[in-house]
């Protein structure tokens, strides 16, 4: 894998020594300090305050002291899976989630009020909603969205972010009946009867893009829906303040198309992308990034891309997940895989054989066993001991998958919030198998690396209650899923979310860990989440993010964009 070279940019921040309680750097040595040097967005010095202070005057540097007092610190938080853009535009929705409403008509009411705020032609949105979570038990049905509105869109986008449900009117807008065909990578939910019930997943949301927006095909769930560039731009200034706010300060967009890039490039040249974005290209644009010469990680220390995202199946949380044999739950669903085998062998085969990084999203044991054997013959054509291929998520591999992937260096990235926020309908849907969902006990066992992230929106970009479900396994409803030798120690979990992060986007040379030579990125906590209770690491306040030497995020005081 070509990890991206050491740019230092226009980075002018002040030197300071920084003290506090305690510095975990999360280096190989598991090493802690009480102070830091940092200059120019860099690390020069760890250890003690007059240690640091030693090496600042002989180097010349007349450092300010910043008294971080009983804080602890630790390196920013790296969530190497997250859709900024989609979720900063869905923080301008209505939010249908299990803390704002628990029912079918509860929703409803909420997206009733939303309609009557918003002028008549504007579309109604809302997420959040995890259809096992409600009284009902079900998805809502176009008819009871046609309570909100019958003459402009309805959209309720499920909490996997595959699909959701439509009022009548998006349907019949769009021309699609009850003898409309599947696409190709989506469906339209019907009844018993062949009537459309307004459920849609996955590349069925084309519809929902509008004739001039993003239009994806198979290669995944399309929610790139479109606003004006200024309202963009405003979406992820929102989101980026959320993930600064978790201690995040480098981020992987996993699911880039034109409308991400456009952003990322106009916020980067107004001087207001904050945290670091390394960029992951949706596989419909293989072709063009093979054209333009893109077969290596390219950019700056803030904007760099990274590879190419392809999915193999859909979700578990929205029963897209490919099961052949049909789901407990459900038996008449089985989910998809969005390439035939051969197809998506050849992907990864180009990808590959050009140098690029792939990150592929896969869930069920069928469609992780496309991937890795479509891995296995690439690097049998074109051995790379460093390629770094991804599988995002990674929800149920076996075990004989889990050994294969260690051979072959295969990075699962995970997100322990799924199964923090819906673990117990995972049993639900697929059977007891659905305890082991993302098995870090077994990973590491088996010597593969550990990664967390949030899959912002999916979850809240909150590290720490990441890294709290990955030592306890505890769900949001008090349950705990699977057995002991899933959990791993809160040691091997905060560094799954710092280091790890920064290896499986190929920065680990200048990010993830605090040592000399590296960017001052870092977070100041309230307590040590390697010495509290496992499960009082979520309540761990972040008191404090700095990226580059200086603080982008101070809780309590909304922070100041720079001046452009």
């Amino acid at each position: 894998m070509r990890k991206l070279s050491a740019f230092d940019g226009s980075v002018q921040a002040a030197p300071r020594v920084l003290t506090a309680r305690l510095i975990r750097t999360v280096d190989a040595a598991g090493s802690t300090a009480t102070a830091m040097l940092t200059d120019h967005g860099r690390i020069l010095a760890l250890g003690t305050p007059a240690h640091c202070e030693e090496v600042a005057q002989a180097a010349g540097l007349h450092a300010e002291r910043v008294d971080l007092g009983d804080a602890v610190v630790v390196p920013g938080f790296v969530d190497p899976h997250a859709h900024p853009l989609m979720y900063g535009q869905m923080m301008t929705w209505v939010d249908c989630g299990p803390e704002k409403a628990q029912s079918i008509p509860e929703i409803i009411v909420l997206l009733k009020q939303a309609a009557a705020a918003l002028p008549a032609d504007r579309p109604v949105r809302g997420y959040g909603y995890e259809h096992r979570n409600l009284a009902e038990r079900r998805h809502p049905t176009r008819f009871e969205l046609d309570e909100v509105a019958t003459d402009r869109e309805v959209y309720l986008m499920n909490a996997s972010g595959h699909g959701g449900v439509v009022n009548s009117y998006t349907l019949e807008v769009n021309g699609v009946d009850r003898t409309t065909p599947d696409p190709p990578g989506g469906e339209f939910f019907r009844d018993a009867d062949g009537e459309l019930t307004g459920e849609l997943s996955d590349a069925a949301c084309n519809i929902l893009t509008g004739v001039h927006g993003v239009k994806i095909g198979h290669h995944g769930p399309n929610f790139h829906l479109g606003d004006e560039p200024e309202e963009h731009l405003r979406q992820l200034d929102a989101a980026t303040e959320r993930f600064l706010a978790g201690g995040v300060t480098t981020i992987g967009d996993a699911q880039v198309s034109r409308r991400e890039f456009d952003m990322y490039l106009r916020l980067a040249e107004a001087g207001r992308l904050d945290v670091r974005v390394s960029m992951y290209l949706l596989s419909h644009l293989l072709d063009e990034a093979l054209e333009m010469g893109l077969v290596g990680q390219f950019g700056n220390a803030h904007l760099s891309f990274a590879g190419i995202k392809l999915y193999a199946d859909g979700t578990l949380g929205g029963w897209t997940a490919y099961f052949p044999d049909g789901y407990v739950g459900d038996p008449c669903r089985t989910g998809q895989l969005y390439h035939e085998p051969a197809e998506y062998a050849e992907l990864i085969r180009r990808a590959h054989a050009a140098g690029l990084q792939t990150a592929t999203h896969a869930q069920s044991p069928t469609a992780i066993e496309m991937v890795v054997s479509a891995i296995e013959a690439a690097q049998a054509e074109r051995p790379d001991a460093d390629a770094r291929h991804r599988i995002e998520h990674c929800g149920l591999p076996t075990p004989e998958q889990i050994t294969r992937m260690a051979a072959a260096g295969i990075r699962p990235v995970n997100q322990t919030q799924h199964y923090f926020n819906w673990g117990e309908g995972v049993e639900q849907a697929i059977g007891t198998p659905g305890e082991r969902f993302n098995p870090l006990g077994e990973f590491q066992t088996a010597g593969v690396p550990i990664t967390l992230s949030s899959d912002a929106p999916v979850a809240e970009p909150i590290p720490l209650e990441a890294i709290r479900t990955a030592v306890t396994r505890v769900t949001r409803r008090g349950h705990r899923l699977g057995p002991d030798g899933l959990r791993i120690p809160a040691d091997a979990a905060l560094r799954a979310h710092t280091y790890e992060g920064a290896v499986s986007l190929g920065r680990e040379d200048d990010l993830g860990s605090l040592e000399v030579g590296k960017y001052a990125d870092f977070a100041v906590l309230s307590d040590d989440p390697l010495t509290v209770a496992a499960e009082e690491i979520s309540a761990i306040v972040v008191r404090e993010t700095w990226i580059d030497g200086e603080r982008r995020y101070a809780r309590g005081a909304r922070e100041q964009r720079r001046a452009s």
